[in-house]
């Protein structure tokens, strides 16, 4: 399965976007932790930002950056949105709130609890009416939400984005779930070659457990990658980020892996 890349957006700590991090990811400037600021897109109204949660907000930085780098109209894209736990401060809220006399839930803190929050905040931001699909799988959510999008790639023939993110649940659901740092990417992925295309990625689905995946050369770039799901994505976004020819094995699920071949375009 090959696709190109047309558009990359990002958002971390000491991350604050593709542009701006590329030369973090491919070793050549120093790796700065730096406190995270909330995201704040700008394709959401200020209404709207204040209505939802730092989960969607995340997310919409992500695919903004992603559509805006590859200079397509998002009318025009199928979506893919995969998080592996959804938006767990949300969740904590109503836990806290059934556990409370009355149980009086607000309207707003439910429908931002669904799944598919992030993508329906989407569709109200951009007015796209295209296919869109959310999904989860658990530690391999990047990997299943990456396969789902080249598929849909393949299938539709048309661009594809894809945006992964997870933001840490608050306690007492982190000590359950202790997610390190917020992360959220996105990948505009298309079926032909564009004058945006940055890099070709062939997958392969190997039916097979190796120990031999991708990590990062930093040691917090590391803690990043292995303490958030989304940021399994950070050993691919190096190899494109240093615009050399390369394989990277990223973890899928118990029983196998996913080979990307990564050829950039300068």
């Amino acid at each position: 399965m090959l696709v190109y890349l047309d558009g990359v957006g990002l958002c971390a700590p000491g991350l604050t976007g593709w542009s701006a991090s590329r030369e973090i990811l491919a070793g050549h400037e120093p790796y700065l932790k730096v406190p995270f600021i909330r995201p704040a897109p700008t394709i959401l109204s200020p209404m709207d930002r204040r209505r939802c949660g730092n989960t969607v907000l995340l997310a919409l930085q992500a695919g903004q950056e992603a559509i805006e780098h590859a200079e397509v109209d998002p009318h025009d894209v199928n979506t893919v949105f995969s998080s592996s736990d959804g938006d767990m401060e949300i969740i904590h809220d109503l836990c806290t709130t059934l556990a409370q006399p009355g149980c009086s839930v607000s309207p707003t803190r439910f429908h931002n609890s669904v799944h598919n929050a992030a993508v329906g905040y989407w569709g109200i931001a951009t007015g796209s009416q295209q296919a869109s699909t959310s999904l989860t799988c658990y530690d391999a959510t990047f990997v299943a939400g990456l396969i789902e999008s080249i598929v849909q790639v393949a299938e539709g023939c048309r661009p594809v984005l894809y945006v992964a993110y997870d933001w840490p649940p608050p306690p007492p659901l982190h000590a359950k779930r202790p997610l390190a740092a917020a992360f959220g990417v996105g990948m505009l992925l298309s079926p032909q070659c564009t004058d945006r295309s940055i890099a070709v990625l062939d997958i392969d689905i190997l039916n097979t457990c190796t120990d031999d995946v991708g990590t990062m050369d930093n040691a917090q770039l590391e803690v990043l990658r292995r303490g958030n799901p989304s940021a399994r994505a950070l050993p691919l976004l190096a190899a494109v980020a240093r615009r050399k020819s390369d394989i990277v094995i990223l973890e899928h699920l118990d029983s196998g892996r996913a080979k990307i071949a990564v050829t950039t375009h300068s």
